[in-house]
């Protein structure tokens, strides 16, 4: 079937054109033309003359002029005829002419209907693109606002450790003062561990004191071997001097422990219950342990009797003085204590409560000095009884305290050991 574009399509529909092909008759308002036409020939009436070239299916008007008998298009084509420059004429192959002259109708007359298209495409990728780009922004800002909330949680929540932690050094230094001022007292315990747990520098002092006791124990036999094996002279001093050191080093860790809890060391709770009847200030009494040493350390000679009989004396004196001490400033805190002015709590004088009771505490803050005047005369007393005695003299005596302190130690274990009725 012809296909005719549409404007010379509606000019011949209204100038009444007949076309003729080999299969139909078209007619648009006039008569039928005759089939039987030569080449291409056309005739029509009512317009002057006009030539219409054929070329392939697509259709021309050449020429042509006004209609004879009337105006306008309301007549008909007169003299007008067809060449057809292909083989066929006018009558062609319907399914080709169709696809050629629709393709080139899509190509030539819908130009800005496929543009349109094209701009309608990239304007939906341009609008998928900004929905894309804007959800991409949603979701870094959901991103920053998360992670801005996170800081802030893991910020309140240093904050609650800090103030935690904080919490937890005031209780200890609380607890600490506290048990310093001989508030808690441990009771239900038996032998050498019945003893106040005065915080952790009592319990320090305990664990230090029973390893330097088993590293004295360590010194005292190599020493006996040496006194036995009859080394020289300069190997048994060297021994000697080990141990003179390893005193000094349990003077100087009482002096530490007592800055925790002076009363843990005075009472010796760390000692026997043997070692503690026999305790005096913390410690050995200088004066009973020269008396010991009179029979184990001999023979003597003239002045090495007069210079231990000398230290004895010092001794025994400093050792009085130290007691009248004791005694004094026990009769002052009792005097402080026993205070007419010291009324219960409840009669609202607790300013002069707390007061007396500030003056008792600093009278007792004099203890410490005490137990270190008590063991400078200790130290001070082995140091004498070395320069007075000879090398394996010295030896011996250290052998003698030993033992004897071994011996209430003994003593100790076998009292908690008896049968109980």
């Amino acid at each position: 079937m012809v296909v005719v574009v549409g404007s010379i399509f509606n000019d011949l529909k209204g100038s009444n054109v007949s076309i003729v092909s080999s299969n139909n008759n078209l007619q648009f308002g006039a008569p039928p033309l005759n089939n039987n036409l030569g080449s291409a020939e056309m005739l029509t009436t009512g317009v002057d003359s006009g030539q219409f070239i054929s070329d392939k299916g697509t259709m021309a008007v050449v020429g042509g002029g006004a209609a004879a008998g009337g105006g306008g298009g309301g007549g008909g084509l007169g003299n007008c005829h067809f060449d057809n420059w292909g083989d066929s004429g006018v009558v062609a192959d319907h399914s080709q002419q169709t696809d050629t002259s629709t393709d080139t109708d899509d190509k030539n007359q819908y130009p800005g209907a496929r543009h349109e298209r094209l701009m309608g495409v990239d304007s939906m990728d341009n609008s998928n693109g900004k929905i894309g780009d804007q959800k991409m922004l949603r979701r870094l800002a959901q991103n920053r606002e998360a992670a801005r909330k996170s800081r802030m949680r893991k910020k309140a929540y240093i904050q609650q450790l800090e103030n935690g932690r904080q919490k937890l050094t005031q209780l200890e230094t609380e607890l600490k003062r506290t048990r310093q001022q001989n508030v808690f007292v441990a009771s239900g315990f038996s032998g050498d561990q019945s003893h106040l747990l005065g915080g952790n520098g009592a319990l320090a002092f305990d664990t230090d004191y029973s390893k330097w006791l088993d590293e004295q124990n360590r010194l005292i036999n190599d020493l006996r071997s040496a006194v036995n094996s009859h080394v020289s002279d300069s190997e048994l001093r060297l021994l000697v001097e080990n141990v003179m050191s390893h005193y000094e080093e349990i003077f100087r860790l009482k002096s530490i422990g007592a800055k925790s809890d002076i009363f843990h060391i005075l009472s010796g709770m760390w000692k026997t219950p043997a070692e503690r009847c026999f305790m005096w200030l913390g410690g050995f009494r200088c004066s009973e342990v020269l008396k010991i040493l009179g029979n184990q350390i001999e023979p003597l000679t003239e002045q090495q009797v007069m210079g231990i009989c000398n230290l004895q004396q010092s001794s025994q004196q400093a050792e009085d003085a130290l007691s009248q001490g004791m005694e004094a400033l026990q009769q002052s805190l009792v005097d402080t204590l026993s205070s007419n002015s010291l009324g219960p709590r409840s009669s609202g004088n607790v300013a002069e409560y707390m007061g007396h009771m500030a003056i008792a505490m600093s009278k007792l803050a004099t203890l410490e000095n005490f137990l270190h005047q008590a063991d400078l005369l200790r130290q001070q007393t082995l140091q004498q009884l070395q320069r007075i005695l000879t090398t394996r003299q010295a030896a011996r005596a250290l052998l003698a305290i030993s033992d004897h302190k071994s011996r209430l130690r003994a003593l100790s274990s076998l009292w908690l050991a008896r049968p109980k009725e």
